[in-house]
């Protein structure tokens, strides 16, 4: 039965129809429906491996080895045709198991990010992963979740944003007895719901990820590609103007011979390991991640941490333990303790993961307290105006009863108490979070009844982490809704800081209010939705920032940060927002994440510095050699060796150990192209000098002295990814296995290719020796021209 004919049954005839029951299904009825109906889900559509694989044969890497084939048929070199077509393919071979290798890290952070659900079976509410859920099942959703399935409400009211589904921008009100499709979000209130149609049978047929697919680029990304544009805009200016060169001073005469040597100059600017450098960095940063407790919705966010340089941090579940418990209750008038419990057990919701109703509820179970009265209605807690109201029947009169922010509730009372305010402020003094509890016959004056106090200490490791966070050059900003006093407490307490302001106090004044959230340690009264403007005055200020969050309303502040972190408690829209999400409570997921991305940063950070200076390298030699020589100083098949070679220790500096560095890192292009192109002439003066080297000791032929170079090249180019590793002397850290395995493995094969021929021709022991030497001795003499370079313009660690 499709979804929309459920809005015209009663609540009755649906239970009927389901063949289900206001308490739930039975965990054995659960299973015998979830192999009848399948799991909650709808499957995606996969591309055939295989064509994943023919596509790594289409692109502007694979278009100029397909063209130095062609070209080596053409010229008769058929066995260079083979064997650049066999390189090709090993090349296509490893992008696409490492693409496979990280689709099985998105598949991982979609199972354990799978979206949740609140069920009833047997009676007793349960949290299961929402793909378990059946029809019939009856499911509780409340401000912030996901709708999991298709549901019919069967008690309750809730205002539910369907904008993801049909493209309506306003939120739309469901009451008992409509209807709620699966993907819409909760924007207020809390029911209880029939699912009525689950997976490929839910009306709109889609289902709920917090895993986006679909990777937006980074600005680590972006960052990448505008170098390697950089460094194709030199290889083509220098293509160009040797071609003409060449062509008017007689050097090459024919077509196909220029064509040849354009390819080859071409084949040394394009990246052909980029797009499986930038996938083994993020998966590799994602799985790490995964095990420190921190999961990424979007495998880009792995970058976005090294950048940031200030954190806004939730005070409750991240600062502080986040496990509230009831400490004292104080009378404001003339009720006892229990009967202001009873009172605030009106004002709350039993079956809920909310911290505050939990802990009222806890309390009443120890004091034997029970709900007397009849419940007439509730509305459940709302960000925006901070309190929860209910409405019962006590001996024949309807009463009011209201709970929530002490400075909220008082608004609502028009007798003031006289010590009110000073039993808050001493309650604050001692970290405790504060509610007020008001009554009142319905329509009538509101009274305060008591103040009911909850403690929520700091977490015992929040003040290490904090002094962990300064330490690398972030600033931490406490974010509370709590008071001043409060909040002044923990942050003290926990080395943030003492400088805070209240935030009604400041917001109004806009220049007073820019001035202020930038100086400030922590902000007290906070709304959830003051904090995309807190966000946004920070980023305006020139910060990188990163922020947590866990509810419906922190959502824009999550998507506006660079680095949006949902807390380990967090509602599904939170998470969807959030481009990582901690499992653990406290900072110490935040903290490693940070550490983690600015790893990452110098990885990339290497590999731009590296593809930098081999583009000068390799494009200069080409036209300085043939002008020197005569003659190609490498053939293609040299150039797709060479870039084979090259390849595998750039794919190795993906998972390279790597330095984090101690204050928070910045894109500069200019200062990056600058010391790379340093590098890069000092290599080129190596390059030429072993030509002289090949003439002077050896008086090699064409084809030897084109090994002879290869071996340089090859050799060099595997000791330079050992120097632009490190942004200090190349021994201060010890390469990654893979990296060292890589190296050791090119040179040793380079080293016999050289003797023994077979591709190439073959050259003397002596001159393999010399060139390996050579190119040892003389790349690692520019270490100190490094570090010196990267001192200047700031890319030392």
């Amino acid at each position: 039965m499709q979804t929309k004919e459920f809005e015209k049954l009663s609540i009755e005839e649906a239970f009927k129809l389901m063949k289900s029951r206001k308490e739930g299904l039975s965990e054995e009825e659960a299973e015998k429906r979830l192999a009848e109906y399948g799991p909650n889900l709808v499957e995606e559509k996969k591309e055939s491996p295989a064509l994943e694989f023919l596509k790594r044969f289409w692109g502007p890497m694979p278009w100029l080895l397909e063209i130095a084939i062609v070209l080596s048929l053409i010229i008769g070199h058929t066995i260079e045709a083979i064997i650049i077509a066999v390189l090709l393919t090993m090349n296509a071979l490893i992008g696409f198991f490492h693409q496979e290798s990280s689709k099985k890290v998105l598949e991982m952070l979609k199972s354990r990010l799978a979206p949740k659900a609140k069920v009833l079976r047997g009676g007793s509410l349960k949290v299961i992963d929402s793909k378990l859920l059946v029809p019939g099942d009856v499911v509780v959703v409340e401000l912030g979740d996901i709708v999991p399935a298709d549901c019919k409400v069967i008690e309750g009211d809730v205002s539910v944003d369907q904008s993801a589904l049909t493209g309506e921008s306003l939120p739309v009100d469901v009451s008992s007895g409509g209807i709620l499709f699966s993907g819409s979000i909760i924007k207020r209130g809390r029911v209880k719901c029939l699912v009525v149609n689950t997976g490929k049978n839910t009306y709109f047929g889609r289902t709920a990820e917090l895993v986006k697919v679909a990777r937006p680029k980074s600005h680590q990304e972006e960052v990448m590609l505008t170098v390697t544009r950089y460094s194709m805009y030199v290889g083509f200016a220098v293509m160009i103007i040797a071609s003409i060169f060449i062509y008017l001073s007689g050097l090459k005469n024919g077509l196909i011979s220029i064509l040849t040597f354009d390819v080859a100059i071409l084949m040394g600017c394009v990246p052909v390991a980029l797009p499986a450098v930038l996938t083994i960095m993020q998966a590799t940063g994602a799985r790490e991640l995964a095990r420190e407790g921190v999961l990424v919705t979007r495998l880009d966010a792995v970058e976005d941490a090294a950048s940031v340089d200030i954190l806004c941090l939730d005070k409750t579940g991240t600062i502080t333990t986040g496990s509230l418990e009831v400490a004292e209750v104080i009378p404001v008038g003339s009720l006892t303790e229990k009967e202001i419990i009873e009172l605030a057990l009106y004002a709350s919701a039993e079956h809920t993961e909310d911290p505050i109703d939990k802990a009222i509820f806890k309390k009443a179970n120890e004091l034997g307290v029970e709900r007397r009265g009849k419940q007439i209605s509730y509305t459940p807690f709302d960000p925006s105006i901070k309190r929860t109201e209910g409405v019962v029947e006590i001996d024949g009169k309807k009463i009011k009863v209201v709970k929530g922010a002490p400075q909220i509730v008082k608004q609502l009372c028009p007798k003031k108490h006289d010590n009110l305010d000073e039993i808050l402020e001493k309650l604050a003094e001692r970290g405790m979070r504060s509610l007020l509890v008001a009554y009142g016959e319905d329509g009538k004056e509101l009274t305060v009844a008591g103040i009911i106090a909850l403690s929520d200490p700091p977490r015992p490791d929040s003040p290490e982490l904090i002094k962990k966070l300064k330490e690398l050059y972030i600033k931490p900003k406490m974010l509370t809704g709590d008071s001043f006093p409060i909040a002044k407490e923990i942050s003290t307490k926990v080395g943030i800081g003492e400088i805070g302001y209240s935030l009604p106090q400041i917001k109004d004044d806009h220049e007073k209010f820019r001035e202020a959230i930038d100086k400030a340690d922590f902000i007290a009264e906070v709304y959830p939705e003051d904090k995309y403007n807190i966000v946004k005055t920070l980023q305006e200020k020139g910060h990188m920032v990163g922020m947590t969050g866990d509810g419906v309303n922190d959502a824009p502040a999550l998507k506006q940060a660079e680095l949006g972190i949902a807390v380990s408690n967090a509602t599904d829209v939170a998470k969807s927002s959030a481009g990582m999400v901690l499992l653990t409570p406290g900072l110490k997921g935040i903290v490693e994440a940070v550490m983690l991305s600015r790893e990452v940063y110098q990885r990339a950070l290497t590999w731009i510095i590296n593809k930098v200076t081999k583009v000068i390298q390799f494009t200069f030699l080409l036209v300085l050699g043939l002008t020197w020589l005569r003659y190609d100083v490498l053939t293609l098949m040299g150039m797709a060796l060479l870039i084979f070679a090259n390849d595998f220790a750039t794919m190795s500096l993906s998972t390279d150990n790597a330095e984090p560095s101690l204050s928070p890192n910045k894109w500069n292009i200019k200062n990056i192209m600058l010391s790379s192109s340093v590098i890069g002439v000092a290599l080129l003066a190596e390059a030429l000098l072993s030509i002289y080297f090949g003439q002077r000791f050896f008086n090699f032929d064409e084809g030897r002295m084109q090994t002879f170079i290869l071996l340089v090249m090859v050799f060099t180019s595997q000791f330079r990814v050992l120097i632009v590793r490190e942004r200090r002397w190349f021994w201060s850290s010890r390469p990654g296995r893979e990296l060292t395995i890589s190296v050791i493995g090119v040179i040793m094969a380079f080293v016999l290719l050289g003797v023994f021929g077979g591709i190439v021709e073959p050259i003397p022991l002596s001159a393999v020796m010399l060139s390996l030497g050579y190119s040892a001795a003389f790349t690692l003499s520019i270490d100190p021209l490094k570090v010196f370079i990267f001192r200047k313009v700031g890319l030392s660690a």
